[in-house]
Parts: C-alpha cells; structure tokens; sequence
C-alpha cells in the first residue's frame, strides 16, 4: 500500500534530476548543458592541476612581476571558465545596463548595439572585436550594423565556440574569429576601419600596450570603443575592506590588477588617440550594474549544487567544482564593490585615430 508514494516519489526525484543534466542549458539555450561542461582545451584529468596553478599565480594580483606569463594564465582561466560562463551567463561575457521592462538578454543586445553605434559600423566596414570570447557581442554587432566583425580570443577553444554559434546563428559570412593575443595582433597596420573591446582589456598588464596595438591595426580616421574595469573616485587605498573586494575581483576574473579610472583616457592619449568622450555607464541614474548578480544568487547555488552532483558523479571533470566556486565567490565580490560604488565594468572611452597620424 505504500508502493505508490513511493513511486511518484521516485519518479518525481528522477524526473528533477533528468531535467537537471539533460534539459537544463545554458542562459540562452543555445549554450552548453550542464552534463557537458568541460576545462576547454584542457584534458579533464589536468583540469585540478591548471586551477591551482592559476589560483598562484593570481592571488596577488596587484604585485605579478611577470608580465610576460600574464597570457598564459588568461588563456588558461578562459579554458576553464568558458563552459560555466556560457551555460550559465550566456554567449555575451560581460554586463549591460539595467533596462525597466526588458529581459537581461534584450538590454545587453541593446547594449551592444549601442557600441556598434558609437564606432560607427556600417556595411563593408571591416571592425575589429578586441578579446571577442565566444562571439556574443560580435554577433549582435554584426546583425545590427552588417559590418564584417573580426573577433580575436587568446582561447583557441574559445574560436571553436564563436564559430560554432556564428554558423548557428547564419552570421558567419560577416564575422571571422582568430586566435591570438591582443597585444600581439596577427593583423597588419591599417587593417580595420573601426574597433571596440567590451570589458575585454582589463586582462592586460597596461593599458598602454593593448591601445598601441589597436592604433596600430587602425585605419586613420577610424574610432575605437572601449568598456574598462575600473576602481572608481569612491575607491580608498587606505580602506581595508575597499582594497580586499578590489584584490579579490582582480583574482576571480584573471586580472594582472585593475586599473583606475584616471588611468584609462591617460592610456588613450599616450598611444595617439584622440579621446572624444568619456563616461561611466554605470553612474546613477543609471540602475545597478550588479542587480544581475543579487538576483542570480538563487540560481548560482543551484547550479553550485547541480556541478557538485555532477562532480560527484563524475559526469564533471575533477576541479570543476572548485572553478564554479571561484566564479560564485568572484560574483559575491563584484556585488559587494557595487553595493560600495567603489568599481565599474562599463567605463566608456570613444577614441579617433588622427587621420594624420602614423602607426606607435
């Protein structure tokens, strides 16, 4: 007499754990399941090994010596990242303005379009993506502008996934993704007519070098966008707690430090660039930046149990848990910087190379 409850019981727990590893996808269901997350190009059983390597090279961010590594270390976080971002963030690594009455999805569209704008794509431009992960943005800049978008990712397994979603998403005759550094780019002088980077060179050791490449690689006349971390005016060096949450977003997110927010125009005009505007898009009275993440709490602990299930199962690779737990304490942090007014992913410069000028 007790076998039905039993029954539905059961039924009902296999039910939740079927949708869970075979249903339950990634923020735009286009993405990864959950049963399939992976370390990149990484081999599942060095994934542990590279993670600790990673979290040494970064926990203090603030005082790496070896610049020249910096790459390297990047190129192994987004192995490690890219399949939990994807799955659970979506194909667009980055923040977007609260909008009233839209979905996350259409304010970071609009987001990107807005960037699109700013360096003036059009048909037959050639625009190049600085740090383009998994084609998010470059697909909906494309869509909106019908530019052709070269993106360019120090993660080759990244390059696999933008293309993948490009030829998903019938853009690839418009947008071509390359694998190499941006501070080294495979590109000739001159090469594009436009160039943005979306929350994408705060991986560089100096801001300096990255902007001397992409002036190099521009047209004369040609705009470049940038969207930078920055630690804000509100930032105090001499607050404990303020240089913590700063140390501790620059470890979760692979970055050689981050900068300030006097630093970024600075930058700009030491390379040749004319700067046309500067802003932070993430001021009042624009709505909190970090809203995405308060309330995506609920979900991060249940996607924190789900990878701890599928780690424990083995259906994970090893290390798996302990990345997810990186990113979930890298997310607390961000909040946390929000909440203080202290940090901004979304300081925006607009820059012209002079139609006169020559390469740095």
């Amino acid at each position: 007499m007790d076998f039905l409850p039993l029954f539905i019981t059961g039924t009902l727990v296999a039910a939740t754990l079927y949708w869970f590893l075979f249903i339950y996808g990634s923020a735009e269901r286009q993405g990864k399941l959950a049963v399939n997350l992976s370390g990149g190009s990484i081999s599942s059983e060095k994934i542990q090994d590279k993670y600790k390597q990673y979290w040494s090279f970064f926990r203090r961010p603030e005082k790496i010596e070896t610049a020249e590594k910096v790459p390297d270390f990047v190129d192994t976080f987004y192995n490690l990242v890219t399949d939990i971002y994807e799955w659970g963030w979506g194909q667009s690594f980055h923040f977007a303005r609260p909008i009233p009455g839209k979905s996350d999805k259409e304010a970071t569209r609009l987001h990107e379009e807005m960037v699109a704008d700013l360096v003036k794509a059009k048909p037959g431009d050639r625009i190049l993506d600085v740090g383009c992960g998994v084609g998010g943005p470059m697909r909906s800049i494309a869509a909106h502008s019908k530019a052709n978008v070269v993106g360019i990712t120090i993660n080759d397994y990244q390059v696999g996934r933008a293309r993948l979603h490009n030829k998903k998403a019938g853009l690839d005759a418009l947008c071509e993704v390359v694998c190499g550094n941006f501070l080294e780019m495979p590109f000739s002088e001159g090469t594009f007519d436009g160039a943005y980077a979306i929350e994408a060179t705060c991986h560089a050791p100096k801001l300096e070098d990255v902007y001397t490449e992409i002036y190099r690689v521009l047209k004369p006349g040609s705009l470049f966008v940038s969207l930078e971390w920055v630690s804000t005016d509100k930032y105090d060096t001499a607050n404990p707690e303020h240089v913590k949450i700063i140390e501790e977003i620059a470890r979760g997110n692979a970055l050689p430090g981050v900068k300030s927010y006097h630093d970024v125009a600075k930058a700009a005009k030491k390379v040749g660039f004319q700067v046309l505007k500067e802003e932070d898009l993430a001021k009042p009275p624009a709505l909190p930046w970090w809203g995405r993440l308060k309330m995506g709490r609920l979900a991060y602990w249940r996607n924190h149990i789900l990878v701890t299930l599928l780690a424990a199962f083995r259906i994970a690779p090893k290390g798996t848990l302990e990345v997810h737990e990186m990113l979930v304490e890298a997310a607390d942090y961000l909040t946390r910087s929000g909440d203080a007014g202290i940090f901004s992913p979304m300081h925006l410069i607009v820059c012209r190379k002079p139609e006169s000028s020559k390469s740095c």
